[in-house]
C-alpha cells in the first residue's frame, strides 16, 4: 500500500504552509479569505484536477493516445450545514485529434483508476464531462 505525508502549520493569521518531499506550497487559512493562496475547498478541486490529469499520463502511453494538452476545469458546490462539499462537477478539455470513442475510453480510465477521484466518488456526487479542445 502507499502512503503519503504532509506536514503543515500556521505562519500567522493570514496563512499557513504545507510541506511535502521538497515541495511546499502556501494555504489560505485567513478567516477572511486571501488572493495569493488556495483555500481548502480550492485545494480539495486542485487535488481532484491533479489525480485526473496524472491518471491521463499513466494512461496515455498505455492507450497510444495522442494529446497535446490537457485542461480540467471543476466546479463545486458547499452546503452550511453541517458544511461539506456535497457535489462536483468537471470538464475535462484535451487537445487532440483521436475519434470521440478513444476520448470515451480515455474518460472511463480517468474515472476508473484515479485515486483522488474515487474517494470523492465515494463521499459525494461526482460528475464530468469530457471534450475536444475546440
Amino acid at each position: 500500500m502507499l502512503e503519503y505525508k504532509v506536514c503543515a502549520a500556521r505562519i500567522d493569521a493570514h496563512g499557513s504552509l504545507a510541506r511535502t518531499k521538497e515541495a511546499e506550497i502556501t494555504l489560505d487559512t485567513d478567516i477572511g479569505g486571501r488572493a495569493d493562496a488556495f483555500n481548502p475547498a480550492e485545494l480539495f478541486l486542485a487535488a481532484i484536477a491533479a489525480c485526473m490529469i496524472k491518471g491521463i499520463e499513466r494512461v496515455i502511453p498505455m492507450l497510444n493516445f495522442e494529446l497535446r494538452g490537457v485542461e480540467v476545469t471543476l466546479h463545486a458546490v458547499r452546503q452550511d450545514a453541517p458544511p461539506k462539499i456535497v457535489s462536483v462537477d468537471y470538464e475535462l478539455i484535451i487537445d487532440t485529434d483521436e475519434t470521440e470513442q478513444r476520448l470515451a475510453l480515455l474518460h472511463t480510465n480517468v474515472r476508473k483508476y484515479g485515486t483522488i477521484s474515487n474517494t470523492v466518488a465515494a463521499a459525494a456526487r461526482l460528475d464530468g464531462t469530457i471534450r475536444r479542445k475546440a
